[in-house]
């Protein structure tokens, strides 16, 4: 077969004739002569063009190849000497693997695009047998007249080198190489490290290694790091046939460029990512919530012009530890666990933990920066009514900020240079400002102490909503602990009163429960940090007794249906166990809640009694 698709002269009668003519007219001389014994259908795989659709014949032909073995050993020994480290480590296999067992290369590509084949032959003469090498059309054509005369003629090979060949050269190709001197070259070759597919270890990293070896005698990376395939909802590779591809396009114009990078990003290093639109929008809604923090902060902060307001914002030095202890415990809090923060996250980049580092930014940013700490700067800003209270909180609340956003620019570059560079006052660009600084100052002995007022919010927070307590009401507490943690908490009342929704001006505290504690519903906070909130002034507890009465009622009535089943030999030994073993935990559960609303409309009906 020739490679236009037509029989060559080896075929005879059919030489000429397009492969599929030729298919019907074999079949009809056959018919002709009577050699043709019967026709039946058959199915068979035949392989098509992705592209084109049309049928792909198999050809034998001459290619070029590269001698792989001695290119191997080189990048084998790179790795053994620790000049590339692969990560993660596990992929170290597959790469040692497959270098020691490779085969020659075959670098000639049939296709219309790319580069050339480096080689020239001589018209008229045998192509496999006499060609030239040289670095362009020129040169091949000086070679051939100084061996075979002036008269000679070239033509280049028609075949380009395969994509593979052209990317393992692109590490030092695209630097001014071969020229070494060139600027780019000395600054940028060899890189820290190249980030890519697990899936190409061997099609393309371990090329561009041995390639950067031979032409350069050094590595072009130091560190390989391989991240995981991205795969739909369902686990499936992507593919066209499937018609599960996710465009990006789409995918960016309907959640982000930064919810998108930020999803793809908390991937860990080599493992598969099912990308899924929950994680898409969890992630949106986590760049929305950066947003809305940083136009909180531009309404609080003072405006351009006050230039008093902002100098002595800038004259706040957070890496000194007298001046961290000097502030009140919110803001010790939140600084100290920033200052964690930033240790934590540089170790984890330095460590390429990419996932562990957006999920740390994420936790801090949500779980303590907005949920907490901006909540509590209301209270200093809004309340308080002192404007030097009020500018602590403005510094932290720009320093914590723009400290995450530093951190967090390599997964969300564009929302946080927009909020950056709204922000009063900055300099210049994020992407070129300094990391920030490590080893900063700390306490975590007020962590723990703001992390007990925490704890205390939580619980009045869970009371409220056990007992549907309106969201605006506010409601009398008293609060119980030790002279130490009295003292602290009750430095903090208007923070805990606007984080709890408590009324400022009837919060008690003491070292022993108030007389009227058994009216009132107890809590534990934590060791040696308790609250007592009366409850005629958290419901109506008429109306509460009726509804805890009605609902035990049922409680009751459901559990004795549960008892009946147990009780029941036959369901016992017929049904399956993990049926059995369900209806036993619904049972207890049951009983569990049973009890805790026995003991709570106990606790209403005393306090009836005492009222009345």
């Amino acid at each position: 077969m020739n490679k236009d698709g037509t029989l060559n002269e080896v075929a005879g009668l059919y030489c000429g004739l397009d492969r599929f003519e030729a298919r019907k007219k074999l079949w009809s001389d056959l018919e002709e002569t009577d050699l043709a014994v019967k026709m039946e259908p058959h199915s068979l795989r035949v392989p098509r063009s992705q592209r084109g659709g049309e049928v792909i014949e198999p050809l034998v032909s001459k290619q070029w190849f590269v001698t792989m073995q001695p290119l191997a050993e080189k990048a084998l020994l790179a790795v053994e000497k620790g000049e590339l480290t692969i990560i993660p480590e596990r992929f170290e296999k597959i790469y040692n693997h497959w270098l020691t067992n490779i085969k020659d290369w075959c670098i000639s590509r049939q296709l219309w695009w790319g580069h050339r084949i480096p080689v020239w032959y001589i018209v008229g003469n045998d192509c496999e047998e006499e060609y030239i090498v040289a670095r362009s059309a020129e040169e091949a054509l000086m070679r051939a007249r100084d061996k075979y005369g002036k008269d000679v003629e070239v033509y280049q090979d028609p075949d380009v080198l395969d994509t593979w060949f052209s990317s393992a050269l692109w590490p030092f190709s695209t630097l001014g190489w071969p020229d070494e001197l060139a600027e780019d070259f000395k600054r940028f070759y060899p890189t820290t490290m190249l980030e890519t597919g697990h899936d190409i270890l061997f099609f393309w990293v371990a090329r561009m290694v041995m390639m950067g070896i031979e032409f350069t005698g050094t590595v072009p990376f130091s560190y390989v790091y391989l991240h995981g395939l991205i795969r739909d909802s369902q686990g499936r590779k992507m593919s066209k046939t499937l018609g599960n591809v996710i465009d990006p396009l789409d995918t960016i114009k309907e959640f982000g460029t930064d919810a998108l990078r930020f999803t793809l990003a908390l991937g860990t290093s080599g493992q598969d990512l099912n990308l899924s639109t929950e994680r898409l929008t969890a992630n949106k809604a986590f760049t929305n919530k950066l947003w809305n923090a940083g136009k909180f902060l531009l309404q609080v902060l003072p405006n351009r012009d006050n230039v008093s307001g902002w100098q002595n914002i800038e004259a706040c030095k957070f890496n000194t530890e007298g001046y961290l202890l000097r502030l009140p415990l919110p803001e010790c809090w939140v600084v100290s666990k920033l200052h964690m923060l930033i240790d934590a996250v540089t170790e984890s980049y330095n460590k390429f933990f990419f996932g562990d580092v957006g999920r740390e930014i994420y936790d801090f940013f949500w779980g303590d920066f907005a949920d907490w700490y901006i909540e509590a700067s209301k209270a200093r800003i809004y309340h308080s009514g002192d404007d030097s209270v009020a500018l602590v909180a403005q510094t932290v609340l720009l320093y914590v900020f723009e400290n995450i956003l530093k951190l967090l620019h390599p997964f969300m570059p564009f929302v946080t240079e927009e909020l950056w560079q709204a922000l009063p006052n900055r300099r210049e660009a994020l992407i070129i400002s300094s990391w920030p600084q490590t080893a900063l100052p700390r306490s975590t002995d007020l962590v723990k102490r703001f992390e007990n007022l925490q704890a205390l919010t939580r619980a009045i927070r869970n009371a409220r909503a056990e007992y549907s307590v309106e969201p605006a009401k506010r409601v009398t507490a008293s609060i119980v602990g030790s002279e130490e943690v009295i003292q602290y908490i009750s430095e903090e009342k208007e923070v805990l009163a606007l984080l709890s929704k408590l009324d400022l001006d009837n919060i008690h505290f003491a070292d022993s429960p108030p007389e009227d504690a058994k009216q009132s519903v107890h809590l534990i906070a934590s060791e040696g940090l308790e609250a007592y909130l009366p409850l005629a002034d958290m419901v109506d507890i008429s109306a509460e007794v009726q509804r805890l009465t009605k609902r035990l009622s049922k409680m009751q009535t459901e559990y004795e249906g549960l008892k009946a089943r147990l009780n029941s030999p036959k369901f016992i030994e017929k049904a399956p166990k993990d049926v059995v073993r369900g209806v036993q935990e619904k049972a207890a559960e049951a009983e569990e809640k049973i009890n805790l609303t026995k003991n709570r409309l106990a606790l209403l009906k005393s306090t009836v009694m005492l009222l009345q």
